[in-house]
């Protein structure tokens, strides 16, 4: 038997309320935030489809890890577990905990950046752009050109291009600290990455003499496409497959609060003795001891059950086909997404929804805003906003301009779901009579968490 319906392979033990508002007050809290999404009070949201970012729900046996943690300075149990943990997925020789992704980043970037350098990916995230260019190094994208084709169906539009790749490492392998692949690739569309890909990037640095690093925030969902799309991978367990990408690695970054189910954490994990001694230094100086890293140890065994149970193939199956439930539905509305849906949200294509919406406009700020006055539903732009400015203070269009929304883990049921897509279909129906927008206030880097907006005139 193969059921249409998707079931969640879990029940509900607590429930959270959501607090109802009405059209006029959304209008107001959205003005007042300075049409900043980030800036909204997240009461005032019904349906939080910002990020998936540590908003998902902890299962019982997580929350048993919580009473189990041990805070302990330095040698918890905690950690050992949460070390176990991560090396049986990436056996890599050093784990260096941290409190999440980002301070991973600016770890390991501290340690290898600086002017002059030049990183490669097959596109950056925010923070890990940020955190190359805070250091004077240059941070380069080199996906597929099929990964610039939202509309376009193609099984792993998160490649790193490799041809592209091998000519820039043949004029600045000497100025390239580590080539880096995110999987899935976020700023894409979280597209995913092949296995067949990853291992044409692992040749390429070997013949350069480069590492490869990965940005593993959501390794379980890539995993699961590489099981369900590539050829020679059916039916594998993903836990192997995860295995097979750790060992094409030098090491990688990682955010716990993505494919580790947990609120907050992560780590960085590398193969090199000296490099890890330096990071160790640093995360003493920023984050703490090499035993806890920032995090209690309550979240440490967190983290450690999160990484057992998000390889789980019904966890997987579960939470592909219900993101896929809900790009289905947009796709079916009219609504231009990217195609294929990918494992932890949905992309709506703000460029091809709001073509009389220029990109310096800012055409997915605007879907944002309207979704968010039309039915409460928090979205995140991933686009020119966010992507635009450039270190020198220059702004050009994003290559792509999306609207992304992101799915927390075992948090909404389909019911949410289906009112969303009732949400965007609205919104896109009336799509040629929504404004763009101009930023009136912004920081230097990192603008789309803080920016102030207002609306363009008619």
């Amino acid at each position: 038997m193969s059921p249409r319906t998707i079931i969640e392979p879990f029940r509900i033990h607590s429930v959270e309320p959501l607090r109802m508002t009405t059209e006029a007050e959304r209008r107001a809290a959205i003005a007042a935030a300075g049409y900043n999404l980030f800036s909204l009070r997240s009461d005032d949201v019904l349906i939080d489809l910002l990020t998936d970012s540590g908003t998902g729900a902890m299962s019982s046996e997580q929350w048993a890890g919580i009473q189990r943690g041990d805070e302990a300075y330095a040698g918890s149990p905690s950690w050992y577990r949460f070390e176990a943990a991560v090396k049986a997925l990436f056996p890599l020789d050093h784990v260096i905990p941290t409190h999440q992704g980002r301070a991973a980043e600016k770890i390991l970037m501290t340690a290898i950046g600086g002017p002059g350098k030049k990183v490669p990916n097959n596109t950056h995230f925010d923070t890990t752009r940020a955190n190359v260019e805070a250091t004077g190094a240059e941070a380069v994208d080199l996906v597929i050109r099929e990964g610039l084709d939202p509309a376009l169906e193609h099984p792993f539009k998160g490649n790193m291009d490799l041809d592209r790749l091998e000519a820039f490492l043949g004029r600045h392998a000497v100025d390239v600290p580590a080539v880096f692949v995110t999987i899935t690739n976020n700023s894409g569309g979280g597209q995913p990455v092949s296995l067949e890909n990853l291992r044409g990037v692992r040749s390429l640095c070997d013949r350069f003499g480069v590492p490869l690093f990965l940005d593993a925030c959501r390794f379980a969902e890539n995993a699961w496409f590489i099981r369900e799309r590539e050829s020679g991978q059916a039916g594998r367990e993903v836990a192997d497959i995860v295995r097979d990408i750790a060992a094409l690695a030098d090491g990688m970054t990682m955010s716990a609060k993505k494919d580790g189910l947990a609120n907050i954490g992560g780590w960085l994990a590398v193969r090199d003795d000296e490099l890890a001694a330096r990071c160790r230094n640093l995360l003493i100086l920023t984050e703490g001891f090499p035993t806890y890293g920032g995090l209690a140890g309550r979240d440490l065994d967190a983290i450690a059950q999160g990484l057992s149970e998000v390889v789980q193939h019904d966890y997987l199956r579960y939470r592909v086909r219900s993101t896929a439930y809900l790009g289905d539905g947009l796709h079916r509305a009219g609504v231009p997404v990217m195609r294929p849906v990918g494992g932890h949200a949905v992309y709506i294509d703000a460029r091809a929804l709001l073509p009389h919406v220029p990109p310096l406009a800012y055409p997915g700020q605007a879907v944002a805003v309207a979704l968010y006055e039309a039915g409460g539903i928090r979205a995140c732009e991933i686009g020119t906003v966010m992507f635009g400015l450039h270190p020198d203070g220059s702004e050009t269009p994003a290559a792509l301009d999306l609207v992304r929304l992101a799915i927390p883990r075992r948090t909404y049921t389909q019911s949410h779901i289906d009112y969303v897509i009732e949400v965007c279909s609205e919104v896109a129906e009336r799509s040629g009579h929504l404004r763009g927008y101009r930023i009136t206030d912004a920081p230097p880097a990192l603008r789309h968490f803080t920016a102030r907006f207002e609306p363009l005139a008619d």
